[in-house]
C-alpha cells in the first residue's frame, strides 16, 4: 500500500494501445483503453480506513467469536457428524478467505489524498459535470475508487471506462466512450474539489 497525492497520479497511468479513430462530423478522438501494469486499486483515504477497521474486526472480535462457536460445537460429541461443529468450520473458513481478500486489497491499494483541482484536470476526487453531446442532458459523476463506485449515484470508478475517458480532460474537453450500450459523448462543463 502506497500514499500518493491525487496529482501524483498520471493522467494516463496506463499503457495505453491506441486504436484511434477520427470521427470528422465530431472532431472527437476515440482511444480504447487496457492497463498492462499489475492491477493498482485506487481508494481515498475514507475507504482504506474503513478496510482496515474491517480487518481489525475480523481478526480479533469475528475469529474469537468463531473459535468460541467451534469450541462449544466440539462439546456435542462426535465431529463425524456433527451439524454444528461443520457450519462452524464453514464459517471460519468464509471469515479467514474474507480477511485474505482484504489483505490483499490492501496490499494493491493505492491511498489517493483529495487535491484541489488548481491543475484544472479531472482526477480522483473531483465532482465533473458534463454534457452528453447527443441527448444534450447534464450529469454530474464523481471519480472514486473501485471499492466506492455506485453508478447509480453518479459515483464512477475512475478504472471505469468514462473514469479513464475523463482523468487527466480539462473543462470544455470533449471525449468519446464506448460502453456497453454503444457509444456516448461528453463535454466537460465544470471541475469541482469534493
Amino acid at each position: 500500500m502506497s500514499t500518493v497525492h491525487c496529482a501524483q497520479v498520471p493522467a494516463r497511468r496506463f499503457a495505453m494501445i491506441h486504436d484511434e479513430e477520427e470521427h470528422s462530423d465530431e472532431g472527437i478522438e476515440m482511444t480504447n483503453v487496457r492497463e498492462d501494469e499489475e492491477e493498482k486499486l485506487y481508494i481515498s483515504p475514507s475507504q482504506h480506513r474503513k478496510m482496515l477497521e474491517e480487518l481489525d474486526r475480523l481478526k480479533t472480535k469475528e475469529r474469537l467469536r468463531i473459535a468460541e462457536r467451534i469450541k462449544e460445537a466440539k462439546g456435542f460429541g462426535d465431529l463425524s457428524e456433527n451439524a454444528e461443529y461443520e457450519e462452524a468450520k464453514k464459517e471460519q473458513a468464509f471469515i479467514e478467505g474474507t480477511i485474505m481478500d482484504v489483505e490483499r486489497q490492501l496490499e494493491h491499494s493505492v491511498v489517493v489524498e483529495p487535491g484541489d483541482t488548481g491543475t484544472g484536470e479531472v482526477h480522483m476526487g473531483c465532482k465533473v459535470q458534463v454534457l452528453d453531446v447527443e441527448t444534450t442532458k447534464t450529469r454530474w459523476f464523481t471519480i472514486v475508487g473501485n471499492l466506492e463506485a455506485d453508478p447509480m449515484e453518479g459515483h464512477i470508478s475512475i478504472d471505469s471506462p468514462v473514469g479513464k475517458a475523463l482523468v487527466g480532460k480539462r473543462e470544455k474537453e470533449t471525449v468519446a466512450v464506448r460502453i456497453p450500450k454503444g457509444r456516448v459523448s461528453y463535454k466537460i462543463l465544470s471541475i469541482e474539489k469534493v
